[in-house]
């Protein structure tokens, strides 16, 4: 029996990355576990929700897109990410920040925790090959630094699903602000949670400017990449977003502080045709994404 459900398993996953009706999403999960519910503060007690309907879930597209989650057997979602199996390439990844789960416990993981995403199909999933060589680095979405509670939760930001093409002028410098940034406001007297959505433009002529092409099959690179904060704390809700352009070099003005790339969350849902934050009440997610109060955050 074993043996007859995990070959339906790799049939159902491979038949996801067909064409499905627009209105549907395909969920790549990994097997349930049990969560030990003393680890789970109550501003995450939606934690074991459907993925969909999680907040920090933007409104999927169906269509041959599917949703790839990460879980851990302590903390349960470590993170999950849209794929679009035409594009080979991830739409966004999100993720929550909050006092338990991302505690100091491990260092980053070695070169070793490179690796392929087995939930997706062969022929869809990014490679080593698509990267080596290329000039590009292997840029985290979820970056390894915000997952450092054990070693397994580390070793799946690794995955190159959770990864897009990108300078290194953006990767090691303004981007890596940016996540510094986030961290920071990672912080009790802060947040009680973080929602946090990331990714890079896939999605439109003007939003990818090439291709790594290593074979007949390149992967995107994106010509911008984003950032939507929501933050939590006592019952109310403040959110911000962070718009840059992806180039080999930037000049010291550029450099000189990430202020200059807020937008609110408002205007990242019309520059990338993404939803985000959909499952809010309609009155905290219109005046929330309108309104981005920079003063809040602690620049």
């Amino acid at each position: 029996m074993k043996r007859l459900l995990t070959i339906l398993s790799f049939v159902l996953l491979v038949a996801s990355c067909s064409k499905v009706p627009d209105d549907s999403i395909v969920i790549i999960d990994e097997p349930e576990k049990e969560q030990p519910q003393e680890q789970l503060p109550q501003d995450v007690s939606d934690d074991n929700a459907d993925i969909i309907s999680r907040i920090e879930c933007p409104k999927t597209r169906g269509g041959n897109n599917i949703i790839v989650v990460k879980k851990d057997d302590e903390y349960g979602v470590n993170y999950f990410l849209e794929w679009d199996c035409d594009k080979r390439a991830q739409r966004w990844t999100a993720y929550r920040m909050y006092k338990d789960n991302t505690t100091t416990n491990v260092s980053r993981s070695g070169d070793d925790a490179w690796h392929e995403d087995e939930q997706i199909p062969l022929e869809y999933r990014s490679t080593y090959e698509d990267y080596h060589y290329s000039g590009f680095d292997r840029g985290h979405i979820c970056p390894s630094a915000d997952r450092l509670q054990n070693r397994n939760m580390n070793r799946q930001t690794f995955c190159y699903s959770n990864m897009q093409p990108q300078y290194n002028a953006l990767n090691a410098f303004i981007w890596a602000d940016m996540e510094a940034k986030v961290r920071a406001w990672n912080r009790d007297n802060f947040r009680d949670t973080l929602y946090v959505v990331k990714g890079g433009t896939i999605d439109g002529r003007d939003s990818v400017f090439d291709f790594l092409t290593h074979d007949d099959y390149g992967v995107l690179i994106p010509k911008y990449f984003f950032m939507a904060i929501l933050c939590v704390k006592n019952g109310k809700y403040k959110a911000l977003g962070f718009w840059i352009e992806h180039k080999p070099s930037y000049s010291q003005a550029e450099q000189k502080s990430i202020k200059q790339y807020v937008v609110s969350v408002d205007d990242l849902e019309q520059r990338t045709g993404i939803d985000f934050f959909c499952n809010l009440d309609s009155e905290i997610q219109d005046a929330e994404e309108k309104a981005t109060v920079v003063g809040e955050w602690n620049f």
